[in-house]
């Protein structure tokens, strides 16, 4: 195919495989957009996203606007590019319409679902959490809706049982990169056809917050909980709290305290301990085992050595 002249909207990791092969395929990429430097880690240390990094790396032009809805500098800039399409990643902000009509090809997105499933922000997590058993990328063609553009290409892929979030993303992120120069090749020579997403099968998505990790044991069953335990992974993982205290649940698996035959009913957020393990009952007398934990202000523990260091009660609960 013709080598395409773009702009490359993204910021973090999971856009860098999409940037090489843009990169990789001979597509000129005149302009990468990014957001600014954050600061990461303990000390704060003022960082460049990855797409920033590697852009550089590659040596083209990076710009890192704070905003872009009336940014009148940066419209000027892409103007004057007139770029065929500008690709967007994980970007991370919402596109204003005078950018969604500049370029001859449309904005071209990434989006990490089989849309209109999980539209929005964490798509990956939600899916997992979810406790669906397939999901995949889908390219395409944005407008001012939320992950409500017409569709360019999908693929499917499954979530095997054990694989969290934080698995997945690395996963989606390069089989997606392909997808995007093949999509821009179809829509180059027409042999692509944006077809409208059905909006009476939209999922929503949304940014995950904090308290999505809170652990509900009398609304969610153990495989429930599980299934978001895998699903907010890195973050915000899984917690609840122990007399009155955070507790972070690391490792944990679905399973009964007794091997013989279903144990009875517990109340919700009750413990129980059996040979030095501990589990939790949940929604609709489920049983959840938690396998490693911590307690607020010390060290992650398994099971038995966290309960040599706190000695619970049959009748102690959790939540």
């Amino acid at each position: 195919m013709a080598a395409l002249k773009l702009v490359f909207c993204g910021t973090p990791a999971f856009a860098v495989p999409t940037l090489e092969a843009l990169l990789a395929a001979g597509h000129r990429i005149a302009l990468a957009v990014s957001q600014p430097d954050r600061p990461v880690g303990r000390d704060r240390q003022l960082t460049a996203p990855p797409v920033k990094q590697t852009a550089l790396a590659a040596g083209l032009a990076v710009t890192q606007p704070d905003k872009i809805r009336n940014n009148t500098e940066l419209r000027a800039q892409l103007e004057t590019i007139a770029p065929d399409a500008i690709v967007v990643v994980a970007y991370g902000r919402i596109i204003p319409p005078w950018m969604l009509a500049l370029p001859r090809l449309g904005c071209v997105n990434l989006h990490a679902s089989l849309l209109p499933r999980y539209r929005g922000a964490a798509p990956i997590q939600w899916a997992v959490a979810g406790g669906e058993t397939e999901t995949g990328n889908t390219t395409m063609l944005l407008e001012e809706g939320l992950d409500t553009g017409p569709i360019l290409l999908q693929q499917v892929m499954p979530i095997a049982p054990g694989q969290t979030a934080a698995d997945l993303f690395d996963v989606l992120a390069r089989s997606g990169a392909p997808l995007m120069v093949k999509t821009l090749a179809g829509l180059s020579d027409g042999s692509i056809q944006p077809r409208p997403q059905d909006d009476a099968k939209a999922t929503l998505a949304p940014l995950l917050d904090r308290e999505d990790g809170r652990m509900d044991f009398a609304l969610h069953t153990a495989v429930e909980l599980k299934n978001r335990w895998r699903g907010f992974q890195p973050w915000p993982g899984a917690f609840t709290a122990m007399e009155g205290r955070k507790l972070i649940v690391h490792r944990l698996d679905v399973g009964n305290p007794s091997g013989a035959g279903l144990p009875a009913p517990g109340e919700p957020g009750q413990i129980r301990i059996e040979d030095r393990r501990l589990f939790v009952a949940c929604a609709r007398s489920t049983w959840l085992e938690l396998v490693e934990l911590q307690l607020e202000g010390k060290k992650r523990l398994g099971a038995a050595e966290f309960l040599r260091g706190m000695p619970l009660r049959d009748d102690a609960r959790l939540g």
